[in-house]
């Protein structure tokens, strides 16, 4: 049974940082790309950033500059910096990867900006 379990979720005042880190286990064969997305209240869930396996990095307009995709194919691990944060960047925020052909879902981690 393949697992995403996220870290690193919190609350932050405007202008400071978070880090969140998504790790996946199981049987893993194959990995493909990487993914966050985000959802605030009220709101449809959103992408955020991605990165490919060549490591292509990919960003959602409003976060470039700010927030920063990584990963560690090697742990199965995506991870995403988050400078500069804002209180619209509050959110559920959710990774993805496709493994083994298929798409998983992390169980998203609640991310809280105050002004």
């Amino acid at each position: 049974q393949v697992q995403l379990v996220e870290s690193g979720g919190g609350l932050v005042q405007a202008g400071g940082s978070l880090r969140l880190s998504c790790t996946a286990s199981g049987s893993i064969f194959s990995i493909n790309t990487m993914e966050w997305y985000r959802q605030a209240p009220g709101k449809q869930r959103e992408w955020v950033a991605g990165i490919t396996r060549s490591g292509a990095t990919y960003y959602e307009d409003s976060v470039k500059g700010r927030f920063t995709i990584a990963t560690d194919n090697t742990k199965y691990t995506v991870s995403m910096q988050m400078n500069s944060l804002k209180p619209e960047d509050s959110a559920v925020y959710y990774c993805s990867m496709v493994l083994n052909g298929r798409g998983y879902w992390g169980q998203g981690t609640q991310v809280t900006v105050s002004s």
